[in-house]
């Protein structure tokens, strides 16, 4: 009798491969942020491509289809320190419509690239606004369940 080898199922995640996972993100009180597990079919994504924080990625290398890890990020390793750098005054006089406590609201930079604060603190005459991520100075526990891994430059193919 032969033993029928699924070379697929050894392959590592390394820098480059596009891997099929499910994961969800919480915050250290358990109080869940995000989660894939909803959705019909795993999410892909490729490592290094800059769509997931880098924190994340790292705690995916050398995972492969079947693994499942949860892993605690302190916040450098996820969103960030929270920064009081990051709190900006306004003149409250000009916001076109009066800003409203816990809202966020989208801003330009000079580039014009877009910009997201949470409205902190509103008077007659200044706004404070938390350019801060929201989840910046939490400590993150990151869950992921690795369905397929395919190495960087090569095209997965599915199975009939």
């Amino acid at each position: 009798m032969l033993d029928i080898i699924h070379p697929t199922e050894e392959i590592r995640i390394s820098d480059g491969s596009t891997v099929a996972l499910h994961f969800s993100v919480a915050i250290e009180n358990g109080v869940e942020i995000d989660n894939t597990r909803s959705r019909e079919a795993p999410v892909s994504l490729t490592i290094g491509d800059g769509n997931l924080l880098l924190g994340f990625e790292k705690a995916l290398f050398g995972l492969r289809a079947g693994d499942r890890r949860t892993v605690h990020l302190p916040p450098e390793e996820a969103f960030g320190e929270w920064n009081p750098e990051n709190i900006q005054k306004f003149d409250t006089i000009k916001f076109e419509q009066l800003p409203v406590v816990g809202h966020m609201i989208e801003f330009e930079d000079k580039a014009k690239a877009s910009l997201f604060g949470v409205v902190k603190s509103v008077d007659a005459d200044i706004t404070e606004v938390d350019f801060n991520h929201p989840l910046a100075g939490k400590n993150i526990s990151f869950e992921v369940e690795i369905f397929k891994v395919t190495p960087a430059g090569q095209q997965s193919i599915q199975l009939l």
